[in-house]
């Protein structure tokens, strides 16, 4: 291996290798994977002088810690959180040198779940149909990192972007998703269904890559039987036999055989990767476009 390379000093309790997913796939079980706040990750490879879909760094909570052979320009979006090289602090969105050897710490999430690392070229792991995603469901792609892991790094670009500010949501304190009617809507009563929209949820957390899960009022089904496997898609809305919805995330399987009440609007899904446990949910009903 070359010296364009990281080593994994500290893994952290979840970090993941992530681009935009391998999409197209469901049919053979594959589910999409890729960065659950796609936003923050598209971001950072864009402060960093990367095209889009080079792959990032994905944290959960308490970031990682990084150690590159070769000097490298990074820069740390999604969840704020703070950054140091070497112990001194550095700049949190926004691109930071490291030289070669330094360590490169990216701390705990001070608000949000999830934060993107994104270094100069990228990280070049071997693609899996197309991506470099780590699929926590099916097992494709690189394994979550551990200490000692060492990333090999792609070739950098002309350079990073030279801005003063960008824009950069906040992470929700209430996480409001909104849903158009299901395909198994009529398995539920109207009274459940009047509830999953006029009544507040929290996040569980249980929550994953796979499905954020919530806390709150049962929805009571009108069709006790069961239902065969069929297509789920990213956003649907599952509910369980106790009742509690379950919003299918980027690592979600491709069959369930669970009622799918409502799907949201893939446009919320990522300020529901960065919804930290026990925040509330509300599910607002719109008109199908």
């Amino acid at each position: 291996m070359s010296d364009r390379a990281l080593s994994v000093v500290r893994a952290g309790a979840l970090t993941t290798v992530q681009d935009q997913g391998r999409p197209g796939h469901a049919h053979l079980g594959v589910p999409r994977s890729g960065a659950l706040d796609a936003p923050a990750a598209a971001l950072a490879n864009r402060l960093v002088g990367n095209a889009t879909g080079a792959a990032v760094l994905e944290t959960t909570l308490n970031g990682c810690s990084l150690r590159p052979r070769s000097a490298v320009v990074a820069v740390v979006a999604g969840a704020p959180c703070p950054v140091t090289v070497d112990g001194r602090p550095a700049a949190w969105g926004a691109p930071v040198r490291v030289p070669a050897g330094a360590l490169l710490d990216i701390g705990p999430a001070r608000a949000g779940v999830r934060s993107y690392v994104a270094v100069a070229g990228g990280v070049a792991v071997d693609p899996v149909l197309g991506s470099r995603s780590t699929d926590l469901l099916s097992g494709l792609g690189p394994a979550p990192l551990a200490d000692g892991t060492v990333l090999p790094l792609g070739c950098p670009g002309a350079g990073h972007a030279r801005v003063d500010i960008v824009p950069h949501p906040a992470p929700p304190a209430e996480l409001v998703l909104r849903v158009t009617p299901g395909p198994r809507e009529d398995w539920f009563t109207g009274s459940a269904v009047r509830t999953l929209t006029t009544r507040s949820y929290r996040v569980s957390s249980a929550s994953n890559r796979i499905g954020l899960r919530t806390e709150g009022p049962a929805l009571e089904r009108a069709v006790s039987g069961e239902l065969p496997s069929e297509g789920m898609v990213l956003g649907a809305v599952q509910v369980p036999p106790d009742g509690r919805p379950v919003v299918f995330l980027a690592d979600h399987p491709t069959t369930g055989g669970y009622p799918v009440i409502a799907v949201v609007r893939e446009t919320d899904l990522p300020a529901a990767a960065q919804a930290v446990p026990g925040i509330p949910v509300r599910f607002v009903a719109v008109r199908r476009r």
